[in-house]
Order: structure tokens, then C-alpha cells, then sequence
């Protein structure tokens, strides 16, 4: 068995198993005090418009939904991602 610091976890990027889509990169974690367990991780929105626009939605991804967790990458089993975070365009925020 392999251990893993909450440190480690973050910037790992985040790929959905499903279709190979790139989510992100992990910038927080979330843990249940009770337990002192891992609960979710946290992939923060994107800034709209550099920023001035405010940014999407978080991306919460359940522990439940994690399929494994390698050196860099970590595999999710097709968590539903918000419409705002899928791309539709060569570029995105005039398609979009």
C-alpha cells in the first residue's frame, strides 16, 4: 500500500475514464474532521475573462469517484461535469 500527503494531491491533473478528458488540476482537498478522512476533491473555476467576469463553478469530485491516483495524474469514473466547463469552441468564451 502507498501513501500520499494532502500536498501531494494538489496539481495533479484530473481525467475522466470515460471519454479521456482533461477536467483540470486539483487545488484543494476536502476532509471529514470526524474521521480524518479525504472526502472530495476540489478543482476551482476558471476565471471568466481573465477574471472580470468572475469564474465558473467548482468541480467537487466525490472520494466515491475516484478510480486511482498515480505519480501525477488521477482517474475519475465519468463525474457529470457543469455545461460551462465543457469546451465548444476553438475559442471559448465568444463560442461559448
Amino acid at each position: 500500500m502507498s501513501s500520499c500527503r494532502v500536498a501531494d494531491m494538489r496539481h495533479k491533473e484530473v481525467i475522466n475514464s470515460i471519454d479521456g478528458s482533461r477536467i483540470g488540476y486539483i487545488d484543494d482537498v476536502e476532509l471529514d474532521t470526524v474521521t480524518a478522512q479525504m472526502t472530495a476533491v476540489i478543482i476551482f473555476g476558471r476565471p471568466k475573462l481573465f477574471g472580470l467576469l468572475g469564474k465558473q463553478e467548482d468541480i467537487v469530485i466525490r472520494w466515491e469517484n475516484i478510480e486511482l491516483i498515480g505519480h501525477d495524474t488521477v482517474i475519475i469514473n465519468g463525474v457529470p461535469l457543469p455545461q460551462s466547463r465543457k469546451p465548444r469552441g476553438f475559442i471559448p468564451f465568444i463560442t461559448g
